[in-house]
């Protein structure tokens, strides 16, 4: 599940922010660029890293405005705007044909297999997941917010979010790697 230590500063940032958004800002900004520099020195290729590198320039710029405006209203709107920032994150990456799920499985997968049709069709399907639900968790959020409904509703939905695409990417791959193994035979 090395896909979802990406979101590791999503989560504090929506945790911390209980306390302040603009503490919950700056604690995803710190974690993201820990995360990032750490991957780094320890030889992760940048391509792995698209995730960490958008969270860390959506958190730079979550924290400049939060704490040069706290009382904003832009804070009521933080969830929708994250995951926004998510779906054109990885819309983007599929636009460049970079998906960026293909340089998480790099890390896991024998190079051999890298460049291979169905290697990079999964990392497609499992980006386009991703993309979708960043997007549609995005709407649901503007809603919720637009509405006032509060953290009874978007606390499911933000759940949902992250745990529905997280469950396709663990199962995904073994159900094609389990369909080319029965055509095979």
């Amino acid at each position: 599940m090395n896909h979802l230590r990406g979101f590791v500063p999503w989560i504090a940032f929506a945790v911390v922010s209980a306390a302040g958004w603009q503490w919950g800002a700056l604690t995803g900004l710190v974690l993201a660029l820990w995360l990032l520099v750490r991957d780094r020195r320890a030889g992760v290729a940048a391509d792995a890293l698209i995730l960490e590198s958008s969270t860390a320039g959506c958190f730079a710029l979550l924290t400049a405005v939060a704490f040069a405006a706290p009382h904003s209203g832009l804070h009521h709107w933080t969830g929708a705007l994250s995951m926004g920032w998510l779906a054109l994150t990885a819309w983007a990456t599929l636009a460049v044909r970079r998906p960026f799920t293909l340089g998480i499985a790099r890390r896991q997968a024998p190079r051999e297999v890298w460049e291979s049709p169905v290697f990079v069709r999964v990392g497609v399907v499992l980006t386009t997941v991703w993309a979708a639900a960043f997007t549609l968790t995005a709407a649901l959020l503007g809603a919720i917010s637009a509405t006032r409904l509060g953290q009874g509703a978007s606390i499911p939905v933000q759940v949902a979010g992250f745990v529905l695409p997280a469950l396709f990417t663990a199962r995904y791959p073994d159900r094609v790697r389990a369909r080319l193994t029965a055509a095979a035979a």
